[in-house]
């Protein structure tokens, strides 16, 4: 599996960030760590063991990124204003850095002028990220797997709420959205897969309010719950990244 290991300055943080790519071409994928999570958790958890069969056959290419959770949704004791600032920040690292660095990357690794759209993955709090990611910037990621994820930012923030905390919360602005908000006929070209546990330390109910409401907004997304011995685990990850890949390459 070729890899290639990248430390670069960001503008938007004002600090070095560090990301790892896994592959040598095929539909780009941009990984979320777990909670407080590094960039080379997607190894470190043997997740490259999972995706490997895609990775190796040059289906997809995976770049996994630093979260800044420590100084946003897990830094509790902070002014909530400037943490949710702070994950703005973060947020525009991702869309105006990490995203061109990509597609470029999509581009030269597959002998493109144009590219199909990123995926981005996530489990627990990655879920949580790549959730609102895909549901703010539907130009920019067409795929989405979110396991175990979080949907509403009371988990980070508690009833502190503002205008970027709103910004930030899926239940909140899905919620608010109207109906003829061009989103949602974006979403409904993309495809979306959402799962969540009812085991040991998962927390299904907000995957559930999300589910109600993507169905109430005609918003098309795979949203499961497994079984009570599906537990917030990686073992239970693999699997689902398992069953649920091949639905999301698939363009049919």
């Amino acid at each position: 599996m070729e890899t290639q290991y990248l430390k670069q300055y960001s503008p938007s943080l004002e600090r070095d960030m560090e990301c790892k790519l896994y592959g040598h071409a095929g539909r780009p994928v941009l990984f979320i760590p777990c909670q407080d999570g590094r960039f080379f958790d997607f190894e470190n958890f043997h997740m490259t063991d999972v995706w490997a069969p895609w990775i190796d056959a040059g289906d997809v290419f995976v770049c996994s990124i630093d979260t800044i959770d420590s100084e946003t949704w897990s830094s509790r004791d902070r002014d909530p204003r400037w943490r949710i600032c702070r994950y703005e920040q973060w947020i525009r690292y991702i869309t105006d850095e990490i995203v061109p660095f990509i597609r470029q990357m999509a581009n030269e690794r597959n002998g493109w002028t144009g590219y199909p759209g990123i995926m981005v993955f996530g489990a627990s709090l990655g879920a949580t990220h790549a959730a609102n990611l895909y549901f703010r910037r539907p130009d920019l990621f067409d795929r989405l797997l979110a396991l175990s994820g979080i949907y509403t930012a009371e988990y980070g923030f508690g009833s502190y709420m503002d205008d970027l905390v709103y910004r930030n919360s899926p239940v909140h602005y899905l919620a608010n959205m109207p109906a003829d908000h061009p989103f949602i006929e974006l979403y409904n070209q993309k495809k979306a897969a959402v799962c969540v546990g009812q085991g040991p330390w998962e927390l299904p109910d907000s995957t559930r309010r999300l589910k109600e409401i993507l169905e109430s907004k005609g918003i098309h997304a795979w949203v499961d719950f497994w079984g009570y011995d599906c537990s917030h685990d990686w073992c239970w990850w693999y699997k689902q990244v398992s069953y649920f890949v091949p639905y999301l390459l698939d363009q049919t």
